[in-house]
């Protein structure tokens, strides 16, 4: 049966593209499948097992703590032998570049080729989290709201961001889903009862955030394929996009179309005013009928870096730069917003393209300093550091349980780590990566980032990529490395 699967998987990445290989984390994107993994029992043959090892049920835990501090510090040759040792595969030689650094300090213990600039693919995106925490508080939520005029039956639903409110009632505990239209309408309908208002027209107030529905580099077919969807600050849960079903072209509508719907089963008759007015803002004095709010920035953020979600990431960074009071309706202000907050934090530029904040884009690049310069900031003992970005950079898929990192670190040579790195991955034809967090054998707590561009640009050369990152971490993990 994987046999077949990864057949088909061929097929469907030579016929349509540049990101149809994000199915099972072969690009980024939404697609991973969330399949069922087998969690293997810890063994290492020849070498001692990481003293920090989870289980499945504790992964939730972030990993990111003092703990560690005083297990020795790995040496650069020790790392450099593990790194060496960890694959024969020629693709390696002057293709790969690698940064690792002590958690607890930030210093950098081992470079290899850092500052050459590669295909990030997906661990842009922490790029782009570094941008959205070190601006938004990732404590406070996305407030979707319906207002009027006092005395008028024309009522406007306010976007405030949420793109993935519920069509019906919310999920406290949710995040895709945790705000729900049906609760909105309940609320307006109560408010409108003392007033016997029963009929009502209804437009959308899109004024926050503005911005290109699509980064102008993307590729449309991505779209049409069902590998993101348009970047806008209203959406439904239930409409995300999946391969072979794209999500609606104007996802406002929809949600303006099951907000009347909502209002309808609540005894509310509403009619949708022309979409040319939605870009308008609320009158000032208009008043508050009811509101429902998202899940935290923080928590969406996780969601989308998990799923390695593209359009929920560019939103995000589309209103962290609307609070930061910058420009967001050029094709180029999201990375240009990106770029500004690195260079804020110090963290090298040198080489770095960024067309957009996910990473889908073809043509980008960043070093392997760029990247690691972001983890640097999480490092306890970095005074410096952005604590949103912390805890993110903690909560980041955990490789064979997780996320974009389910499927990971599978294989013989592999296995024995499973549930210790931690990571955001990246997987293109053009080039594969890493980068997140894990234990030595020794319990010191380590960042990394490795890149490698230089295998076949076909599916299998896609997966010897994968196969030699996975193995180059395993070796990190399960040295001590002195």
């Amino acid at each position: 049966m994987r046999r077949v699967m990864l057949a088909s998987l061929a097929v469907l990445v030579a016929t349509t593209g540049y990101v149809a290989a994000d199915v099972m984390d072969v690009a980024p994107g939404i697609l991973t499948l969330d399949r069922p993994v087998a969690i293997p029992t810890p063994t290492v043959s020849g070498t001692p097992a990481p003293v920090l090892l989870p289980v499945p049920a504790a992964t939730v835990d972030p990993m990111l703590t003092d703990e560690g501090a005083t297990a020795p510090l790995p040496t650069a040759k020790g790392l450099a032998d593990a790194v060496g040792g960890a694959s024969d595969d020629p693709a390696l030689d002057g293709g790969v570049g690698i940064s690792v650094r002590d958690a607890i300090t930030g210093d950098e213990l081992y470079a290899l080729d850092a500052d050459q600039p590669r295909v990030p693919a997906s661990t842009a995106k922490l790029l782009a989290a570094l941008a959205v925490a070190d601006t938004l508080d990732l404590r406070e939520a996305m407030t979707t709201r319906v207002v009027a005029t006092p005395g008028s039956s024309d009522l406007v639903l306010v976007a405030g961001g949420d793109t993935l409110l519920a069509p019906g009632k919310g999920t406290p505990d949710a995040v895709a889903g945790r705000a729900g239209l049906a609760d909105l309408a309940s609320q307006v309908a109560a408010a409108l009862k003392p007033t016997g208002t029963t009929e009502v027209t209804l437009r959308l107030d899109l004024s926050w955030a503005p911005g290109p529905r699509y980064p102008p580099a993307w590729n449309p077919d991505d779209v049409r394929d069902g590998f993101t969807q348009a970047v806008v600050m209203t959406g439904l849960a239930t409409q995300l996009p999946a391969a072979g079903r794209p999500s609606p072209i104007r996802p406002e509508t929809e949600v303006a179309k099951a907000f009347v719907a909502a209002l309808k089963a609540k005894g509310v008759s509403a009619t949708l005013a022309p979409d040319k007015t939605w870009g308008d803002p609320a009158s000032e004095d208009a008043v508050e009928l009811g509101s429902v709010r998202s899940a935290t920035y923080g928590e969406v953020l996780d969601l989308a870096l998990d799923r390695s979600e593209n359009a929920l990431t560019e939103n995000l960074v589309r209103q962290a730069a609307a609070t930061a009071g910058l420009r967001t309706t050029r094709g180029g202000d999201n990375a240009a917003f990106i770029v500004e907050r690195l260079t804020a934090h110090g963290i090298p530029t040198e080489g770095l393209v960024l067309k957009d904040a996910s990473g889908l884009s073809p043509g980008q690049a960043a070093s392997a300093a760029t990247l690691s310069g972001v983890l640097q900031l999480v490092a306890t003992d970095n005074p410096d550091q952005v604590p949103g970005l912390r805890d993110v950079i903690a909560g980041l898929p955990v490789s064979g349980v997780s996320g974009t990192m389910r499927g990971r670190f599978s294989s013989d040579a592999t296995q024995d780590v499973v549930g210790v790195p931690r990571a955001k991955t990246g997987t293109l034809k053009a080039g594969s990566s890493l980068a997140g967090t894990t234990v030595t054998a020794d319990g010191r707590p380590l960042t990394f980032v490795v890149l490698v561009d230089e295998f076949p640009k076909d599916f299998g050369g896609t997966l010897r990529a994968r196969a030699a990152l996975d193995r180059i971490v395993a070796a990190l993990t399960r040295c001590g490395c002195r």
